[in-house]
């Protein structure tokens, strides 16, 4: 059975792929240029159940057509998970929005084109961002749930990059349950998505871990650098999920059929900077004194101001527990350690 994964080179993704490879499917992804292919074919060991096709820009109109014209009779399962995740930009339209909406409503027509009667699942790698209101952010009285939605509109959401990207992730979301209610009698697919919180954990592959990582672990990147932006996040606080416990997900949202039609809202808890700071200083003793320290165990105090979340519902189908804190920031710290040189 063949899986197709865009955005196939993505901290996320090439966990999905090393797992769905693992479970023994054949995987068609897509990558943005030759140079990401070659490097991520050798990566696997040039598995031959893992083959790559170039998609340059996710927003082109017909960006995927060539994809799922060429391989959509075998494909049964198509997980998106190409969209960009940052907030450093003031070209909010070109950078995030138009990406992440025009993207998803991409794939889902080229699946209703060449793949309709083939694929049967369809899984969109959506966010938080997209169940968050960021005017209610630190209202204590909020609950978060599966059935939440963020209400920004394209226009409201253009007031900064976090308001931008959060709004690129429900935009694009609501686009592809849009397009499947649209589509209902043109395709078989049903959709699942899954929205998780801020991802940490180890790159799939070490020689991964550059000077700057992906948003979430350059968290713990810039404290083990001691980087001036860890000082400037000491009062951040946040919700956390592990990588490999986001991919398995992947995976659960199109093999369990209680999974259909749901968002499945991954978080295992609140974090704030000072257990980050908590955790690497206590596991990782040659960082004594180089990093900073904070106010040790007053992360908690943190938790009495912030919005809340339930996931009962996911966590009931998803059926494992999720990875602590202080595994995820343990194992993402030591990988980094090692590309240092200090582990």
């Amino acid at each position: 059975m063949s899986v197709l994964i865009s955005g196939a080179t993505g901290f996320i993704a090439q966990h999905i792929v090393n797992d769905l490879l693992k479970q023994n499917y054949k995987v068609i992804g897509t990558v943005r240029s030759q140079e990401k292919a070659d490097k991520l074919k050798k990566q696997f060991g040039n598995n031959p159940n893992l083959t790559l096709e170039l998609v340059a820009d996710i927003a082109a109109p017909n960006a995927f057509d060539h994809v799922l014209e060429k391989h959509g009779a075998d494909v049964k399962v198509v997980l998106h998970t190409a969209s960009p995740f940052f907030v450093n930009s003031t070209e909010y339209e070109k950078d995030l929005l138009t990406p992440a909406v025009n993207g998803t409503k991409s794939i889902l027509e080229s699946i209703k084109k060449y793949a309709a009667d083939s694929v049967e699942r369809v899984v969109v790698t959506s966010s938080f961002a997209a169940m968050l209101n960021l005017e209610k952010n630190g209202d204590e009285s909020v609950v978060y749930t599966e059935e939440s939605w963020n209400p920004a509109t394209w226009e409201s959401c253009q007031v900064n990059g976090t308001s931008a990207y959060c709004g690129s992730k429900k935009l694009a979301e609501a686009a592809a349950w849009e397009f499947l209610r649209e589509n209902r009698q043109a395709v078989k697919f049903q959709l699942s998505t899954v929205n998780p919180v801020y991802v940490f954990g180890p790159q799939l592959f070490d020689e991964d871990v550059k000077d700057t990582l992906n948003t979430s672990c350059e968290f713990i990147n810039a404290l083990i650098h001691n980087k001036p932006e860890a000082k400037q996040m000491q009062e951040f606080r946040a919700f956390y999920i592990d990588v490999r416990d986001v991919s398995k997900a992947h995976l659960i949202a199109f093999q369990k059929k209680e999974a259909i039609g749901k968002r499945l809202l991954l978080t295992n808890g609140q974090f704030a900077y000072q257990d980050l700071e908590d955790i690497v200083n206590e596991d990782f003793p040659q960082l004594k004194g180089k990093i900073l320290v904070g106010n040790p165990g007053s992360g908690k105090e943190a938790y009495k101001t912030m919005d809340s979340i339930d996931n009962t519902k996911t966590r009931e189908i998803l059926g494992y527990p999720f990875r602590s804190l202080k595994e995820t920031v343990d194992d993402t710290a030591a990988q980094i350690l090692k590309k240092d040189g200090n582990l």
